[in-house]
């Protein structure tokens, strides 16, 4: 079964080198979507000068890409001496990967009260079109303070529409977290610690 998949990948703790980290990671995604014949496309980067990453996120679609790609989503740690040490010193660096599955707005009600839009000129690479106009956009939720970006495409309107299927994804999850928050406390009412202090009957 072809799925899409928001792929987000951030720097954590470490500076440049967990920017490095992000960067080592997001080329070991793309490799690997490519050995599986998926689809590839970034979507918002922030990079740094080093061939890392501050933030990059990308939207992938083939045969079973949730699937697969699901158990990533947490914090990578690594352990190593980075290329900005002088002193052979190992430095441990962080960097944070979600996966979300692309769903689709009709799924997931949004009131456009609720929604505040800016746009703004993309920057980098892409011709004149990218720099001159303003086709980066950024949508924010207010009730939940999400916020999204999108600068890949050439248009304001595909920049819009990806923003908001990165949304809508977005607020699934939170809902959906939400709910496990939700059973987990009532099953630990439940159940409680296992303490002797806590018998309903000897």
């Amino acid at each position: 079964m072809v799925q899409k998949v928001i792929l987000e990948i951030r720097a954590g703790t470490g500076g440049d080198e967990a920017a490095i980290f992000a960067g080592d990671l997001v080329r070991m995604y793309q490799k690997y979507a490519g050995r599986r014949g998926w689809g590839w496309s970034a979507i918002d980067t922030n990079p740094t000068s080093l061939d890392g990453y501050k933030t990059f996120i990308a939207e992938l679609s083939g045969e079973g890409a949730y699937d697969s790609l699901e158990q990533e989503s947490g914090v990578h740690r690594v352990q190593r001496i980075p290329k900005t040490e002088k002193s052979g010193r190992v430095h441990t660096s962080t960097a944070t990967v979600a996966v979300l599955p692309e769903v689709e707005p009709k799924e997931v009600k949004i009131n456009d009260s609720d929604l505040e839009t800016t746009f703004s000129r993309a920057g980098g690479p892409g011709g004149q079109n990218v720099n001159k106009v303003e086709t980066a956009v950024r949508i924010i939720h207010k009730p939940t303070g999400l916020a999204v970006r999108c600068t890949s495409e050439r248009s304001q309107l595909k920049n819009r529409e990806k923003a908001m299927s990165i949304l809508v994804a977005k607020i699934e999850l939170a809902e959906r977290e939400q709910e496990h928050k939700k059973l987990s406390a009532e099953r630990k009412q439940q159940i409680g610690t296992g303490d002797r202090s806590e018998k309903i009957r000897t």
